[in-house]
């Protein structure tokens, strides 16, 4: 019996004829391109098993690396689960950042260089000594006179990771893209700082790869020792590694040339992270003697979305190019619903999702964080489970989020000047820095109004006296309204808009993540009646975001962003937010148009890998209208309704009051009237319990293991509660 017969037997893994090829190739370079949904990590696994126990290769003399520590891990637990009996002499399953800092810390070593890690856990504060966000943060400030807000810090950060992982030399800087201001000057003066630290060198976690990669070109001893250390080297999603890491790899086989790389051009997702998908485009040109094979067989999807997503994705032109092909059973059409307005998304596919049943079996999936928000507070309110795989809990501390909590704070206590100096450049007051600073240095009347003091004691120039009695009207209005309303005087009458507006052309952010972030705050805020109320959902809900990064429990609907997704699995899947702007976005568009049709190729991608994830049934959500503009469908929906003619299109006419309903419980409680106290209900999803408190839309309902907070609206129009029966 051959060696894959007794795996077929002994393990339950029955390969087809392409794995078995990839797998039991021995010597040489290897490029497999494999499709989702393919196999490729048990093929991967069968392949060191082959080296392991046919060709007697010692564990200790294969290399396997992977794009993540989560991937690593689990890939040592497969191979310890698929096979047991050679577990314990399991190579070595690891990132390509653990193998670039084990380089660098001999370099260091051996050169007497004494460094100090100041990223991730080792890279926390100690005695004061600062870690790279602390450097970040006064370096930014330095240059800008403030410092940043956690979006500007993240874009900063990627910035210089992109700079560091395409090894982009300082001549060339200027040719990178950023918007955070002046980030070349901080970036240039954040390696000079690190280089000139007083307890030594400096290293972040890029530094390590660049690092790794300058001792091994330096360093011909320290190369020599490395590469003789193993005869087989395997890497795994290649398509999302960076040049400075293929750069490490391709070092560390030049001399046996032993490389087997697994990738899926068609996956690549993570340009913005400094992948570099042409190394896989050019891998033939690199090594003329490598083989190049295709796993295409996908053993997850039905045959309806396999073939979609492969006609669809021929729409690119830079790609190998495959046939992904399935001897699954058709299934349901891939469905195209339109809803008449963005914010019946969020309750459609939670109503679906319930009306289906197995809600642990489904995903909602998003491309941008912010429609996150929207889901969760929806799901919360319906009291469904929710695992969120990348949970983003900053959007709770973003500025546009703090910026409302300050208006709402200044409609509480209109005398405090320290609120009045946080906004007092985003409405139209007018109110300049200097007359701010006068005014700080006030003391504090109990019976004058920020805006009082202002005009009695600060010299102002003639118009602005107009502009702050109605600034000053406007707050005035909006002390006991619902904070709904309260959003839409801030946004409306004291002109924050028109802030953001300014704030996008002075300090080149996204216009449409800020509205998303508005437009999120006004869907958590519509069923408030206080702004009390207000600022404590936003901080229950923050709780509840970290609280689901953990485990995912047993029912839970898994939200999680495209790129997140990727790897992943469900039966059910709902992509939103599937328009022009979103998906592609405004960017891809705008540079598609130039002629640069690259990031357009990437955002077609990300939206394969969102489709290639659902096994039985796939939905695309869209809508017709956001913040009462219109919006116009994605064109990758188009291609979709196109390749599938036959897809049912659910289109809500415009002006519609609700999306359609389906209701699964014929006893469901349709009159919110009977949802009072004493109550007994059954829930569809916690069981019975009884209605202890009501509060407007709110209302807390005691079930045996918890006491929930639910939105009666959402209840009675998902048809989730019915009067539980009366004892006889």
């Amino acid at each position: 019996m051959n060696f894959f017969e007794r795996m077929a037997r002994e393990a339950g893994v029955a390969l087809n004829e392409q794995q078995r090829r990839a797998a039991s190739h021995i010597d040489g370079p290897l490029l497999l391109l494999a499709s989702p949904g393919s196999g490729k990590t048990t093929t991967m696994l069968l392949r060191i098993a082959y080296l392991m126990e046919v060709k007697k290769v010692p564990a200790a003399r294969i290399k396997a690396v992977t794009f993540s520590k989560a991937s690593a891990e689990d890939m040592k637990a497969r191979f310890s689960k698929l096979l047991p009996a050679l577990a314990a002499g399991a190579p070595d399953f690891s990132t390509i950042h653990s193998l670039a800092f084990e380089i660098v810390r001999e370099h260091f070593r051996r050169r007497g260089i004494s460094y100090r890690i100041i990223e991730g856990r080792s890279g926390e504060e100690d005695d004061g000594r600062p870690n790279k966000s602390k450097i970040l943060r006064e370096l930014y400030r330095r240059a800008n006179g403030d410092y940043p807000p956690d979006d500007r810090m993240e874009e900063l950060t990627r910035y210089i990771g992109f700079v560091k992982n395409k090894l982009i030399p300082p001549e060339r800087l200027p040719s990178v893209k950023c918007d955070v201001p002046k980030a070349e000057t901080i970036y240039r003066e954040y390696e000079h700082y690190k280089r000139t630290a007083e307890d030594g060198l400096l290293i972040d976690f890029d530094d390590m790869l660049t690092e790794a990669d300058a001792a091994l070109s330096a360093e011909p001893a320290l190369l020599a020792k490395y590469q003789s250390r193993f005869d087989y080297a395997m890497t795994d999603e290649s398509q999302d590694t960076s040049l400075v890491q293929h750069e490490i790899v391709e070092k560390l086989v030049r001399k046996h040339g032993n490389l087997w790389v697994v990738a899926d051009d068609d996956q690549s997702i993570y340009n913005w992270r400094a992948a570099e998908p042409e190394y896989l485009l050019g891998f033939k040109e690199k090594h003329p003697q490598a083989v190049v094979m295709l796993l295409e067989q996908n053993y997850r999807s039905t045959s309806t979305i396999v073939d979609v997503a492969n006609r669809f994705i021929k729409r690119n032109r830079e790609r190998y190019d495959k046939n992904m092909f399935t001897g699954n059973p058709s299934g349901d059409p891939i469905a195209i619903t339109v809803l008449p307005d963005y914010r019946y998304q969020a309750k459609y596919a939670i109503e679906k999702i319930v009306d289906e049943g197995e809600p642990g079996d489904a995903a909602i999936l998003y491309r941008n964080n912010s429609s996150s928000i929207l889901l969760m507070n929806a799901l919360e309110r319906a009291g469904i489970p929710f695992y969120m795989k990348d949970g983003d809990a900053r959007f709770f501390s973003h500025w546009v989020v703090e910026d409302v909590l300050n208006f709402m704070r200044l409609t509480y206590n209109d005398r405090r000047a320290d609120i009045l100096e946080k906004i007092h450049l985003k409405f139209g007051g007018y109110i300049s820095r200097k007359q701010m600073e006068q005014l700080l240095e006030l003391k504090e009347d109990p019976d004058d109004s920020v805006f009082d003091r202002l005009v009695k004691h600060i010299p102002l120039r003639d118009y602005q006296g107009k502009a702050l009695a109605a600034c000053q009207q406007a707050f005035r209005g909006m002390q006991g309204a619902p904070p709904l309303a309260a959003i839409r005087i801030i946004r409306g009458r004291l002109g924050y808009d028109k802030a953001i507006d300014k704030s996008c052309e002075r300090m080149g952010y996204r216009k449409e993540t800020l509205l998303g972030i508005l437009s999120a705050l006004e869907e958590i805020a519509e069923p408030l009646e206080t702004m009390e109320q207000f600022a404590a959902r936003l901080k229950f809900l923050e709780g509840r975001m970290r609280q689901s990064r953990g485990a995912k429990q047993d029912g839970a609907v898994t939200l999680s962003t495209l790129h997140s997704a990727k790897g992943l699995e469900f039966s059910r899947v709902y992509i939103v937010d599937l328009i022009e702007g979103v998906l592609p976005s405004a960017d891809d568009v705008r540079k598609w148009e130039k002629g640069d049709a690259g990031d357009m190729e990437e955002a077609a991608r990300l939206f394969y890998v969102g489709m290639t994830r659902a096994k039985r049934r796939l939905e695309l959500l869209s809508y017709a209208s956001k913040e009462g503009e219109p919006v116009r469908l994605s064109r990758f929906v188009d291609d979709v309704r196109r390749l599938q003619p036959a897809a049912p299109r659910l289109a809500v006419e415009e002006g519609a009051k609700a999306p359609p309903v389906v209701r699964a419980n014929p006893n469901a409680i349709r009159d919110p009237a009977r949802l009072v106290v004493g109550a007994k209900v059954r829930h569809a999803v916690f069981g019975d319990g009884e209605i202890i408190l009501t509060l407007g839309d709110s209302m807390d309902v005691r079930f045996r293991e918890e006491t929930k907070r639910l939105s009666a609206n959402i209840c009675v129009q998902m048809g989730l509660l019915e009067p539980m029966a009366s004892p006889e």
